[in-house]
């Protein structure tokens, strides 16, 4: 009777515990619907992607120039919700020291907007990542123009994209022109003659800047790459480049103060009519129509011996040798796309680096405008070169020597062949 009875009772516990169960597991209402529903949540934070900060480094100054910049991350932002990037002003000053001291202790950005012929430099010394394979099926690569894509590379690897470019161009005072019976020249020799016959009453022919810094080495470019030299090959076709510059200073079409003249010095004799023809960049326009609004003037390219050439000024994008390399890549090539650049290079006076953009009828509708967007296809790199301050110093120096007449061209291309290959050799 004992036995029967425990066994009752043992049968009755396992009952009402299976049905515990049943009732803690089965009640969408119950402790254990709970439970999973925060293993669910707890699991699927472990997928949620972790929100990013990045930080760019530029050297633009003023409140202006930032508003443009921060246009920019925050408008990536908007659109990546998860990366925030944070842009940060440094003069350009101090910009160099900067990076150079951050990769040293590596407190370095994300990425960096850097001066395009300073791109190769960091790039040689590793700041820059190599973005070769990321961007190897990227379709956008096609659209750049091929000095601004080239001066983003070093030894045939990518290291960043162009921002903005600008560029070089003949100005020409339209009435000094037609009064002197002559038009815009397109070759040196023409340049020489025009200049000549415009010489007069106190206004010279043409001017240049020629100081003997970066500047200087900016505005001799164009006329070394028209004899078809290169920036390491001065001592043969560019003899002719020295001696053209010498030339126009020997018969006094241009002054010997072009030594002591920056760019903004030559616009500024040039809208007070002091000069005739000048070589200066697009950012100039704003200035000449603002200080003399009632001047005509017209633009051309820069006159050519064996082509037409220019040189290449503006920006790039560089990505930071860094944690954050698929984000940079990213911002980059958001910054990068149609419409994007186009509204980045109307508000900061650039000129889009990309073809298809630079074809839009903002640049190719103005008259002014649209040389410097042709002038695009000509355009080359300084360098690309990791010593490229020690060659554009070199270039500089010969210049100076030879419009002071100190040294003749063949003598100044020759010693500066030697400085060249001397830093090459290095």
């Amino acid at each position: 009777m004992k036995k029967r009875s425990g066994l009752w009772m043992l049968a009755m516990l396992l009952v009402l515990s299976l049905a515990l169960a049943a009732c803690g597991g089965g009640n969408g209402n119950g402790n254990g619907n709970k439970e999973s529903k925060g293993s669910n949540e707890a699991a699927e934070g472990k997928g949620a992607v972790e929100p990013k900060k990045l930080t760019l480094w530029f050297y633009f100054e003023g409140k202006a120039q930032f508003d443009i910049v921060k246009s920019l991350t925050d408008g990536f932002t908007a659109k990546n919700p998860n990366i925030t990037v944070d842009p940060v002003y440094i003069p350009f000053a101090d910009f160099k020291k900067r990076l150079s001291v951050g990769l040293t202790a590596s407190e370095l950005p994300d990425i960096v907007i850097i001066d395009n012929p300073d791109h190769a430099a960091y790039a040689a010394m590793g700041l820059f990542a190599d973005i070769t394979e990321q961007l190897k099926d990227w379709p956008e690569k096609d659209q750049f123009f091929e000095g601004p894509w080239k001066s983003a590379s070093y030894d045939g690897k990518q290291y960043g994209i162009p921002l903005g470019s600008n560029n070089l161009a003949l100005y020409y005072n339209e009435q000094m022109l037609q009064d002197a019976g002559v038009t815009p020249p397109q070759t040196w020799d023409e340049l020489k003659e025009a200049a000549k016959k415009l010489t007069k009453d106190g206004v010279k022919g043409i001017g240049v800047s020629a100081p003997q810094n970066e500047e200087g080495t900016f505005q001799f470019l164009p006329w070394l790459l028209s004899t078809g030299a290169t920036f390491d090959q001065v001592s043969t076709d560019g003899v002719r480049a020295f001696g053209l510059l010498s030339d126009l200073i020997k018969d006094g079409s241009m002054s010997k103060e072009v030594i002591n003249w920056t760019q903004s010095d030559v616009m500024k004799q040039f809208a007070a009519g002091k000069l005739a023809m000048m070589i200066n960049g697009p950012w100039q326009i704003p200035d000449i129509e603002k200080s003399a609004p009632d001047l005509k003037y017209g633009l051309a390219l820069v006159p050519k011996d064996k082509q037409y050439a220019s040189v290449l000024g503006g920006e790039n994008l560089g990505v930071v040798n860094g944690k954050n390399i698929p984000e940079a890549i990213e911002f980059i090539k958001y910054v990068a796309s149609p419409d994007v650049s186009k509204d980045f290079a109307q508000k900061f006076g650039y000129f889009p680096a990309r073809k298809d953009v630079a074809s839009d009828p903002y640049w190719t509708d103005n008259d002014k405008l649209k040389v410097f967007a042709q002038n695009m296809e000509y355009a080359q790199p300084r360098g690309p070169h990791p010593k490229w301050p020690e060659i554009s110093n070199a270039i500089s120096e010969a210049l100076g020597k030879v419009l002071t007449l100190y040294s003749e061209p063949e003598a100044a291309a020759k010693e500066a062949q030697a400085k060249i290959d001397g830093v090459l050799q290095k």
